[in-house]
Protein backbone atom coordinates (compact mmCIF):
# COMPACT_ATOMS: atom_id res chain seq x y z
CA UNK A 1 0.00 0.00 0.00
CA UNK A 2 2.56 1.95 0.80
CA UNK A 3 3.83 1.75 -2.74
CA UNK A 4 1.02 2.25 -4.55
CA UNK A 5 0.64 5.97 -2.37
CA UNK A 6 4.30 7.21 -2.91
CA UNK A 7 3.62 5.76 -6.25
CA UNK A 8 0.48 8.24 -6.88
CA UNK A 9 2.61 10.84 -5.23
CA UNK A 10 4.98 10.62 -7.54
CA UNK A 11 2.85 11.09 -10.84
CA UNK A 12 0.78 14.26 -8.81
CA UNK A 13 4.35 15.92 -8.12
CA UNK A 14 5.68 15.31 -11.91
CA UNK A 15 2.40 16.61 -13.63
CA UNK A 16 1.75 17.54 -17.24
CA UNK A 17 4.89 18.89 -17.70
CA UNK A 18 7.02 15.72 -16.92
CA UNK A 19 4.47 12.48 -17.85
CA UNK A 20 1.99 12.02 -19.75
CA UNK A 21 -0.38 9.20 -18.87
CA UNK A 22 -3.27 7.62 -21.08
CA UNK A 23 -4.77 4.49 -20.51
CA UNK A 24 -4.72 1.80 -22.56
CA UNK A 25 -1.48 3.28 -24.91
CA UNK A 26 1.75 3.83 -24.05
CA UNK A 27 2.84 7.52 -23.85
CA UNK A 28 6.09 9.87 -23.32
CA UNK A 29 7.67 11.85 -21.02
CA UNK A 30 7.53 15.58 -22.11
CA UNK A 31 10.36 17.71 -22.96
CA UNK A 32 12.88 17.94 -19.96
CA UNK A 33 13.14 21.14 -18.82
CA UNK A 34 16.78 22.96 -19.64
CA UNK A 35 17.67 23.14 -15.93
CA UNK A 36 17.50 18.89 -16.01
CA UNK A 37 19.71 18.16 -18.80
CA UNK A 38 23.02 19.03 -17.19
CA UNK A 39 24.72 19.10 -20.75
CA UNK A 40 22.70 22.44 -21.04
CA UNK A 41 24.36 23.38 -18.31
CA UNK A 42 27.50 26.05 -18.32
CA UNK A 43 30.40 25.64 -16.32
CA UNK A 44 31.85 28.34 -14.85
CA UNK A 45 35.58 28.35 -14.20
CA UNK A 46 38.40 30.96 -13.69
CA UNK A 47 41.56 31.06 -16.08
CA UNK A 48 43.09 29.66 -13.56
CA UNK A 49 41.35 26.56 -12.93
CA UNK A 50 42.18 25.28 -16.21
CA UNK A 51 42.75 21.18 -15.21
CA UNK A 52 45.91 19.63 -17.65
CA UNK A 53 44.93 15.91 -19.00
CA UNK A 54 47.01 13.51 -20.25
CA UNK A 55 45.88 10.01 -21.22
CA UNK A 56 47.57 6.53 -20.58
CA UNK A 57 46.21 4.49 -23.74
CA UNK A 58 45.39 5.73 -27.04
CA UNK A 59 42.98 2.88 -28.39
CA UNK A 60 39.46 3.09 -29.59
CA UNK A 61 38.34 4.26 -26.07
CA UNK A 62 41.59 6.64 -25.45
CA UNK A 63 39.82 8.30 -28.25
CA UNK A 64 36.84 8.23 -27.42
CA UNK A 65 37.32 9.31 -23.47
CA UNK A 66 39.93 12.15 -25.10
CA UNK A 67 37.43 13.54 -27.08
CA UNK A 68 34.76 14.07 -24.20
CA UNK A 69 36.80 14.91 -22.02
CA UNK A 70 37.84 18.24 -24.08
CA UNK A 71 34.44 19.24 -24.53
CA UNK A 72 34.24 20.09 -21.18
CA UNK A 73 35.02 23.80 -20.61
CA UNK A 74 38.65 24.16 -18.94
CA UNK A 75 40.22 21.00 -20.13
CA UNK A 76 43.12 20.94 -21.80
CA UNK A 77 45.19 17.71 -23.66
CA UNK A 78 48.80 17.86 -22.71
CA UNK A 79 50.11 14.57 -22.75
CA UNK A 80 49.53 11.33 -24.16
CA UNK A 81 51.28 8.01 -23.69
CA UNK A 82 50.33 4.55 -25.90
CA UNK A 83 53.11 1.50 -26.35
CA UNK A 84 52.84 1.60 -30.24
CA UNK A 85 54.22 4.33 -31.78
CA UNK A 86 51.84 4.98 -34.47
CA UNK A 87 49.26 5.81 -32.30
CA UNK A 88 51.12 8.69 -30.66
CA UNK A 89 51.97 10.07 -34.07
CA UNK A 90 48.31 10.13 -34.51
CA UNK A 91 47.87 11.51 -31.54
CA UNK A 92 49.93 14.35 -32.77
CA UNK A 93 48.07 14.88 -35.80
CA UNK A 94 44.74 14.83 -34.05
CA UNK A 95 45.40 16.80 -31.10
CA UNK A 96 48.60 19.09 -31.59
CA UNK A 97 52.14 18.88 -32.66
CA UNK A 98 52.89 20.15 -29.11
CA UNK A 99 51.12 17.49 -27.24
CA UNK A 100 53.89 15.43 -24.93
CA UNK A 101 54.05 11.97 -26.17
CA UNK A 102 55.84 8.82 -24.68
CA UNK A 103 55.63 5.01 -24.27
CA UNK A 104 56.14 5.20 -20.27
CA UNK A 105 53.27 6.41 -18.66
CA UNK A 106 55.33 6.93 -15.06
CA UNK A 107 56.60 10.05 -17.00
CA UNK A 108 53.72 11.68 -17.24
CA UNK A 109 52.77 11.25 -13.46
CA UNK A 110 56.42 12.49 -12.11
CA UNK A 111 55.49 16.00 -14.46
CA UNK A 112 53.66 18.89 -11.85
CA UNK A 113 51.75 20.30 -14.99
CA UNK A 114 49.72 17.86 -15.02
CA UNK A 115 46.59 17.47 -12.69
CA UNK A 116 44.33 14.17 -13.91
CA UNK A 117 45.13 11.17 -15.70
CA UNK A 118 42.24 9.37 -18.00
CA UNK A 119 43.63 5.69 -18.16
CA UNK A 120 41.72 3.51 -21.18
CA UNK A 121 44.72 0.64 -21.39
CA UNK A 122 44.15 -3.35 -21.40
CA UNK A 123 42.52 -4.30 -18.63
CA UNK A 124 45.37 -5.60 -16.87
CA UNK A 125 46.93 -2.42 -16.73
CA UNK A 126 43.93 -0.24 -14.45
CA UNK A 127 44.56 -0.89 -10.95
CA UNK A 128 48.48 -0.78 -10.84
CA UNK A 129 47.88 2.74 -13.05
CA UNK A 130 45.42 4.43 -10.82
CA UNK A 131 47.24 3.72 -7.57
CA UNK A 132 50.39 4.96 -9.02
CA UNK A 133 48.35 8.08 -10.37
CA UNK A 134 46.86 8.88 -7.33
CA UNK A 135 49.87 8.32 -5.06
CA UNK A 136 51.41 10.48 -7.60
CA UNK A 137 48.91 13.65 -6.88
CA UNK A 138 47.05 12.87 -9.66
CA UNK A 139 42.96 12.69 -10.15
CA UNK A 140 42.30 9.70 -12.26
CA UNK A 141 39.33 8.55 -14.82
CA UNK A 142 39.82 5.03 -15.14
CA UNK A 143 37.61 2.91 -17.64
CA UNK A 144 35.73 -0.09 -16.30
CA UNK A 145 35.82 -2.33 -14.99
CA UNK A 146 37.83 -0.53 -12.38
CA UNK A 147 40.18 -3.99 -11.94
CA UNK A 148 41.30 -7.25 -13.84
CA UNK A 149 40.98 -9.48 -11.16
CA UNK A 150 38.57 -9.37 -7.69
CA UNK A 151 41.91 -9.04 -5.70
CA UNK A 152 42.74 -5.71 -6.96
CA UNK A 153 39.53 -4.25 -5.76
CA UNK A 154 40.04 -3.44 -2.33
CA UNK A 155 43.45 -1.46 -2.79
CA UNK A 156 42.51 0.77 -5.40
CA UNK A 157 39.78 1.81 -3.16
CA UNK A 158 42.11 2.04 -0.21
CA UNK A 159 44.47 3.72 -2.65
CA UNK A 160 41.46 6.05 -3.40
CA UNK A 161 40.85 6.92 0.40
CA UNK A 162 44.24 7.02 1.31
CA UNK A 163 45.17 9.93 -1.44
CA UNK A 164 41.90 11.73 -1.10
CA UNK A 165 42.56 12.40 -5.19
CA UNK A 166 39.07 11.99 -6.69
CA UNK A 167 38.42 8.67 -9.16
CA UNK A 168 36.02 8.33 -11.53
CA UNK A 169 35.42 4.72 -12.97
CA UNK A 170 34.04 4.74 -16.84
CA UNK A 171 30.41 3.06 -16.97
CA UNK A 172 28.57 6.03 -18.71
CA UNK A 173 24.85 4.34 -17.99
CA UNK A 174 25.91 6.28 -14.26
CA UNK A 175 25.56 9.67 -15.32
CA UNK A 176 22.62 8.56 -18.05
CA UNK A 177 19.09 10.57 -17.80
CA UNK A 178 17.84 7.82 -18.69
CA UNK A 179 18.35 5.65 -15.45
CA UNK A 180 17.77 8.73 -13.44
CA UNK A 181 14.22 9.21 -14.87
CA UNK A 182 13.82 4.98 -14.38
CA UNK A 183 14.71 4.96 -10.78
CA UNK A 184 12.36 7.94 -10.20
CA UNK A 185 9.67 5.61 -11.47
CA UNK A 186 10.83 2.30 -9.71
CA UNK A 187 11.33 4.01 -6.21
CA UNK A 188 7.70 5.28 -6.23
CA UNK A 189 6.12 1.96 -6.53
CA UNK A 190 5.58 1.85 -10.09
CA UNK A 191 6.19 -2.24 -10.48
CA UNK A 192 5.33 -3.19 -7.47
CA UNK A 193 8.19 -5.17 -5.56
CA UNK A 194 10.90 -6.04 -7.78
CA UNK A 195 11.57 -10.05 -8.12
CA UNK A 196 13.98 -10.48 -11.16
CA UNK A 197 15.97 -8.59 -13.83
CA UNK A 198 16.71 -9.85 -17.22
CA UNK A 199 19.54 -7.89 -18.97
CA UNK A 200 21.67 -8.40 -22.50
CA UNK A 201 24.11 -6.77 -24.11
CA UNK A 202 24.59 -8.85 -28.07
CA UNK A 203 26.21 -8.41 -31.15
CA UNK A 204 26.59 -9.51 -34.62
CA UNK A 205 29.62 -8.49 -36.16
CA UNK A 206 33.37 -8.70 -36.55
CA UNK A 207 34.28 -5.27 -34.97
CA UNK A 208 31.03 -5.65 -32.04
CA UNK A 209 32.95 -8.95 -31.74
CA UNK A 210 36.49 -7.56 -30.83
CA UNK A 211 38.43 -8.09 -34.45
CA UNK A 212 39.73 -4.51 -34.74
CA UNK A 213 41.23 -3.37 -37.79
CA UNK A 214 45.05 -3.86 -37.60
CA UNK A 215 47.74 -1.45 -38.63
CA UNK A 216 49.81 -1.65 -41.33
CA UNK A 217 53.07 -1.79 -39.62
CA UNK A 218 52.46 -3.21 -36.32
CA UNK A 219 56.01 -5.12 -34.94
CA UNK A 220 58.71 -5.17 -32.18
CA UNK A 221 59.90 -2.25 -33.68
CA UNK A 222 56.67 -0.17 -33.52
CA UNK A 223 55.21 -1.29 -30.20
CA UNK A 224 57.17 -1.84 -26.93
CA UNK A 225 56.03 -5.36 -26.19
CA UNK A 226 58.08 -5.79 -23.41
CA UNK A 227 56.46 -3.04 -21.62
CA UNK A 228 53.28 -4.13 -22.09
CA UNK A 229 53.94 -7.73 -20.74
CA UNK A 230 55.68 -6.26 -17.97
CA UNK A 231 55.35 -8.36 -14.74
CA UNK A 232 54.01 -11.87 -16.93
CA UNK A 233 55.75 -14.50 -18.07
CA UNK A 234 58.28 -14.69 -20.47
CA UNK A 235 56.04 -14.00 -24.13
CA UNK A 236 56.56 -13.90 -27.84
CA UNK A 237 55.28 -10.96 -29.85
CA UNK A 238 51.87 -11.70 -31.03
CA UNK A 239 49.63 -8.50 -32.86
CA UNK A 240 46.09 -10.17 -31.76
CA UNK A 241 47.05 -10.24 -27.88
CA UNK A 242 48.52 -6.40 -28.18
CA UNK A 243 45.83 -5.13 -30.73
CA UNK A 244 42.84 -7.45 -29.60
CA UNK A 245 43.54 -8.05 -26.78
CA UNK A 246 40.05 -7.89 -25.19
CA UNK A 247 40.46 -11.66 -26.39
CA UNK A 248 42.75 -12.97 -23.76
CA UNK A 249 42.17 -13.63 -20.11
CA UNK A 250 46.08 -11.94 -19.81
CA UNK A 251 45.05 -8.75 -20.70
CA UNK A 252 41.09 -8.56 -21.03
CA UNK A 253 37.91 -9.74 -18.61
CA UNK A 254 36.11 -11.09 -21.81
CA UNK A 255 32.36 -10.05 -22.14
CA UNK A 256 31.96 -10.33 -18.58
CA UNK A 257 34.26 -7.37 -17.57
CA UNK A 258 33.59 -5.10 -21.06
CA UNK A 259 29.93 -5.83 -21.18
CA UNK A 260 27.89 -7.44 -17.92
CA UNK A 261 29.52 -4.33 -16.02
CA UNK A 262 27.49 -1.60 -17.84
CA UNK A 263 24.72 -3.59 -17.14
CA UNK A 264 25.67 -4.12 -13.64
CA UNK A 265 26.43 -0.45 -13.31
CA UNK A 266 23.10 0.61 -14.15
CA UNK A 267 21.13 -2.11 -11.88
CA UNK A 268 23.01 -1.03 -9.18
CA UNK A 269 22.09 2.49 -9.81
CA UNK A 270 18.29 1.81 -10.18
CA UNK A 271 18.27 -0.30 -7.28
CA UNK A 272 21.07 1.22 -4.75
CA UNK A 273 21.87 -2.37 -4.71
CA UNK A 274 25.35 -3.55 -2.84
CA UNK A 275 25.34 -6.87 -5.41
CA UNK A 276 24.37 -10.31 -5.36
CA UNK A 277 25.31 -12.86 -2.87
CA UNK A 278 25.74 -15.89 -5.70
CA UNK A 279 27.29 -15.94 -8.79
CA UNK A 280 27.12 -18.71 -11.72
CA UNK A 281 28.39 -18.05 -15.20
CA UNK A 282 28.33 -20.73 -18.27
CA UNK A 283 28.96 -20.19 -21.92
CA UNK A 284 30.70 -21.37 -24.67
CA UNK A 285 33.09 -20.17 -28.00
CA UNK A 286 30.79 -20.77 -30.68
CA UNK A 287 31.59 -18.47 -33.74
CA UNK A 288 34.35 -16.56 -33.30
CA UNK A 289 37.53 -18.94 -33.31
CA UNK A 290 40.24 -16.57 -34.07
CA UNK A 291 42.61 -17.32 -31.28
CA UNK A 292 40.34 -15.92 -28.25
CA UNK A 293 40.35 -17.78 -25.12
CA UNK A 294 37.59 -16.48 -23.42
CA UNK A 295 33.45 -17.29 -24.57
CA UNK A 296 32.00 -15.38 -26.96
CA UNK A 297 28.13 -16.58 -25.48
CA UNK A 298 28.17 -16.25 -22.02
CA UNK A 299 24.96 -16.20 -19.63
CA UNK A 300 25.23 -15.16 -16.07
CA UNK A 301 23.37 -16.05 -13.05
CA UNK A 302 23.12 -13.98 -10.20
CA UNK A 303 20.73 -13.94 -6.89
CA UNK A 304 20.49 -10.64 -4.62
CA UNK A 305 19.72 -10.88 -1.06
CA UNK A 306 16.76 -8.93 0.28
CA UNK A 307 18.25 -5.63 2.03
CA UNK A 308 17.12 -2.74 3.16
CA UNK A 309 17.95 -0.77 -0.17
CA UNK A 310 15.50 -3.63 -2.31
CA UNK A 311 13.96 -7.09 -1.86
CA UNK A 312 15.59 -10.18 -2.98
CA UNK A 313 15.58 -10.51 -7.11
CA UNK A 314 17.34 -12.85 -9.12
CA UNK A 315 19.54 -11.20 -11.92
CA UNK A 316 19.95 -12.95 -15.38
CA UNK A 317 22.65 -11.77 -17.63
CA UNK A 318 23.69 -12.68 -21.28
CA UNK A 319 25.83 -11.82 -23.87
CA UNK A 320 25.62 -13.31 -27.54
CA UNK A 321 28.60 -12.24 -30.00
CA UNK A 322 26.90 -14.05 -32.99
CA UNK A 323 23.13 -13.30 -32.09
CA UNK A 324 20.43 -13.74 -35.57
CA UNK A 325 18.56 -10.49 -33.25
CA UNK A 326 21.08 -8.80 -34.16
CA UNK A 327 23.41 -6.21 -32.27
CA UNK A 328 20.35 -5.31 -29.35
CA UNK A 329 20.40 -5.01 -25.95
CA UNK A 330 17.96 -4.49 -23.05
CA UNK A 331 17.38 -4.28 -19.58
CA UNK A 332 13.80 -5.78 -17.92
CA UNK A 333 13.25 -4.49 -13.99
CA UNK A 334 10.53 -7.00 -13.31
CA UNK A 335 7.88 -6.41 -10.26
CA UNK A 336 4.78 -8.14 -9.13
CA UNK A 337 2.87 -5.13 -11.04
CA UNK A 338 4.53 -4.52 -14.16
CA UNK A 339 8.35 -4.18 -16.38
CA UNK A 340 9.92 -1.45 -16.39
CA UNK A 341 11.95 -1.97 -19.87
CA UNK A 342 15.19 -0.30 -20.45
CA UNK A 343 16.03 0.64 -24.26
CA UNK A 344 19.84 2.26 -25.75
CA UNK A 345 17.81 6.08 -25.17
CA UNK A 346 14.85 5.72 -23.01
CA UNK A 347 12.40 2.83 -21.20
CA UNK A 348 9.34 1.85 -21.43
CA UNK A 349 6.60 1.11 -18.54
CA UNK A 350 3.65 -1.71 -18.67
CA UNK A 351 1.58 -3.00 -15.84
CA UNK A 352 -0.17 -6.00 -15.11
CA UNK A 353 -1.69 -6.08 -11.98
CA UNK A 354 -3.53 -9.56 -10.83
CA UNK A 355 -7.12 -9.20 -9.62
CA UNK A 356 -8.20 -9.41 -6.10
CA UNK A 357 -10.26 -12.48 -6.64
CA UNK A 358 -8.19 -15.51 -7.74
CA UNK A 359 -10.11 -16.46 -10.40
CA UNK A 360 -12.76 -19.49 -11.71
CA UNK A 361 -13.03 -21.81 -14.37
CA UNK A 362 -10.85 -21.42 -17.80
CA UNK A 363 -8.00 -23.34 -16.92
CA UNK A 364 -8.80 -24.98 -14.06
CA UNK A 365 -9.94 -28.05 -12.12
CA UNK A 366 -13.59 -26.48 -11.78
CA UNK A 367 -15.40 -27.95 -14.67
CA UNK A 368 -13.74 -32.02 -13.79
CA UNK A 369 -16.11 -32.00 -10.65
CA UNK A 370 -19.70 -32.68 -10.98
CA UNK A 371 -22.31 -30.21 -12.56
CA UNK A 372 -23.90 -29.73 -8.95
CA UNK A 373 -21.08 -29.59 -7.23
CA UNK A 374 -19.57 -27.04 -10.11
CA UNK A 375 -22.50 -24.72 -9.44
CA UNK A 376 -22.11 -24.26 -6.15
CA UNK A 377 -18.66 -23.36 -5.99
CA UNK A 378 -19.41 -20.80 -8.96
CA UNK A 379 -22.16 -19.66 -6.49
CA UNK A 380 -19.63 -19.43 -3.51
CA UNK A 381 -17.41 -17.54 -5.48
CA UNK A 382 -19.41 -15.07 -6.56
CA UNK A 383 -20.95 -14.35 -3.19
CA UNK A 384 -17.55 -13.92 -1.88
CA UNK A 385 -15.81 -11.60 -4.59
CA UNK A 386 -17.60 -8.67 -6.27
CA UNK A 387 -17.37 -8.12 -9.98
CA UNK A 388 -14.57 -5.59 -9.39
CA UNK A 389 -12.95 -7.70 -7.35
CA UNK A 390 -12.90 -10.35 -10.48
CA UNK A 391 -11.20 -7.42 -12.39
CA UNK A 392 -7.22 -6.78 -13.05
CA UNK A 393 -7.16 -3.22 -12.07
CA UNK A 394 -5.47 -1.46 -15.55
CA UNK A 395 -2.78 1.29 -15.38
CA UNK A 396 -1.29 3.31 -17.76
CA UNK A 397 1.73 2.60 -19.72
CA UNK A 398 4.39 5.00 -19.63
CA UNK A 399 7.25 5.54 -22.15
CA UNK A 400 10.21 7.87 -22.11
CA UNK A 401 13.06 9.23 -24.54
CA UNK A 402 16.66 11.35 -23.95
CA UNK A 403 16.64 14.81 -25.19
CA UNK A 404 17.96 15.09 -28.26
CA UNK A 405 21.98 15.93 -28.02
CA UNK A 406 21.97 14.33 -24.61
CA UNK A 407 25.21 12.37 -24.28
CA UNK A 408 25.86 10.37 -21.19
CA UNK A 409 29.44 9.74 -22.09
CA UNK A 410 29.83 13.45 -21.67
CA UNK A 411 27.62 14.01 -18.52
CA UNK A 412 30.32 11.58 -17.05
CA UNK A 413 33.22 13.38 -18.05
CA UNK A 414 31.73 16.84 -16.74
CA UNK A 415 30.55 14.91 -13.01
CA UNK A 416 34.84 13.84 -13.27
CA UNK A 417 35.62 17.56 -13.62
CA UNK A 418 33.30 18.91 -11.47
CA UNK A 419 34.84 16.57 -8.83
CA UNK A 420 38.48 17.59 -9.69
CA UNK A 421 37.45 21.11 -9.12
CA UNK A 422 35.53 20.16 -5.81
CA UNK A 423 32.31 21.55 -6.76
CA UNK A 424 30.32 17.94 -7.23
CA UNK A 425 30.64 14.69 -5.20
CA UNK A 426 31.33 12.04 -7.91
CA UNK A 427 28.77 9.82 -9.09
CA UNK A 428 31.03 6.33 -9.94
CA UNK A 429 34.15 6.20 -7.33
CA UNK A 430 36.28 3.00 -7.19
CA UNK A 431 33.86 1.55 -4.26
CA UNK A 432 30.28 1.84 -6.73
CA UNK A 433 32.86 0.32 -9.56
CA UNK A 434 34.29 -2.43 -8.11
CA UNK A 435 30.72 -3.14 -6.74
CA UNK A 436 29.57 -3.68 -10.34
CA UNK A 437 32.76 -5.04 -11.41
CA UNK A 438 33.91 -7.85 -8.79
CA UNK A 439 30.49 -10.21 -9.70
CA UNK A 440 30.89 -9.78 -13.47
CA UNK A 441 34.55 -10.77 -12.48
CA UNK A 442 33.51 -13.75 -10.55
CA UNK A 443 31.28 -14.55 -13.71
CA UNK A 444 34.57 -15.54 -15.24
CA UNK A 445 36.20 -17.11 -12.25
CA UNK A 446 32.65 -19.37 -12.18
CA UNK A 447 33.22 -20.25 -15.84
CA UNK A 448 36.37 -21.46 -15.67
CA UNK A 449 36.40 -23.12 -12.54
CA UNK A 450 33.04 -24.15 -13.52
CA UNK A 451 31.42 -23.72 -9.83
CA UNK A 452 29.04 -21.25 -8.01
CA UNK A 453 31.46 -18.07 -6.18
CA UNK A 454 30.09 -17.23 -3.02
CA UNK A 455 30.41 -13.30 -2.79
CA UNK A 456 29.64 -10.92 0.45
CA UNK A 457 28.46 -7.73 -0.97
CA UNK A 458 28.69 -5.63 2.05
CA UNK A 459 32.42 -6.69 2.70
CA UNK A 460 33.32 -6.83 -1.18
CA UNK A 461 35.24 -10.42 -0.37
CA UNK A 462 34.85 -13.94 -1.75
CA UNK A 463 33.19 -16.19 0.27
CA UNK A 464 35.40 -19.05 0.66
Amino acid sequence: MKAKSSRRKFIRQLGGSSLLLAAGSMQSFASIKPEENASLNKLIFSPNDKIRVATIGMGIMGHQDTDSALKVPGVELVAACDLYTGRLTRVKEKYGKNILTTHDYRELLTRKDIDAVIIATSDNWHSRIAIEAMNSGKAVYCEKPVVQKISEGLPVIAAQKKTGKPMQVGSQRVSSIVYKKAKELYKSGAIGQLNCVEASFDRQEALGAWQYTMPTDGSPETVDWNRYVEGMAKMAWDPKKFFWWRNYRDFGTGVAGDLFVHLLSGIHLLTDSLGPKTIFASGQLCYWKDGRDVPDVMTGIMQYPESKEHPAFQLMLRVNFVSGNGGKGVTRFIGSEGVLEMLDNGFNLSNSIMSKAPGIGGWDALYSYPQAMQDELMKQYNKKYTAEDQKRPVKPGVSYVEPEGFDEHLEHFKNFFDGVRGTAPLVEGPEFAFRAAAPTLACNDSYFQEKIIKWDPVNMKVVM
